[in-house]
């Protein structure tokens, strides 16, 4: 039965080898797989999904006009493929993320999302906030604070590792601007003391 996840985590937890090791595993047992990331998010190259520790597939890009449903079903048309896996996902709108639910279910094909839950500022992305509200299932992707506990938030550093409070909600970037956190020192990292 088809379905729509979304695998979630904060920054450098692992969603692209993930995504990538799953697609890998559809394959390996002759089956085919259809890869989108966002197209703005060119830091491996543009149409690729790869992963810090040095494995990427080529794929097919998206922004924020695309129709998903029209793509995957001309896809489905040339190519039969057993599962759609989508990375960057939080950059998904409202409207995208019920084109991969009508394509879950009308085309019956499971569609796999990878990407942020929330923001440097604590805020959701859209596409997060949609996959939230309309996934049939969630995985979270786990990493850890320095502290040892789960990091579930992420601060964005400016060149001199001091944490930033304001700007655009997408920037891309990687281990030279973000740092995942547990809760707590999120708090510390934004200004907000924790008692001790």
């Amino acid at each position: 039965m088809a379905k729509l996840y979304f695998h979630y985590s904060t920054m450098n937890a692992g969603k692209s080898t993930v995504l990538l090791q799953a697609a890998h595993n559809y394959r390996e047992r002759g089956m085919s797989t259809y890869l989108l990331t966002a197209q703005f998010d060119k830091r491996a190259g543009a149409g690729k999904i790869a992963s810090r520790i040095g494995i990427s597939e080529d794929a097919d890009t998206f922004d924020g006009t695309t129709d998903l449903f029209d793509r995957i079903r001309a896809q489905s048309t040339e190519e039969n493929f057993a599962c759609v896996f989508i990375d960057e996902a939080q950059f998904l709108t409202q409207e995208q993320v019920w084109q991969l639910a009508r394509a879950v279910d009308d085309l019956k094909v499971p569609v796999m999302c990878y990407g942020l839950r929330v923001d440097f500022q604590g805020h959701l992305f859209p596409g997060s906030a949609a996959l939230l509200a309309l996934s049939d299932e969630m995985r979270e992707v786990r990493t850890i604070c320095h502290c040892g506990k789960k990091a579930t938030m992420v601060v964005r550093q400016d060149e001199n590792g001091n944490a930033l409070r304001e700007g655009a909600q997408v920037q891309i970037g990687g281990n030279e601007t973000y740092v995942s956190l547990c809760r707590r020192h999120w708090r510390d990292a934004m200004g907000d003391q924790p008692l001790d």
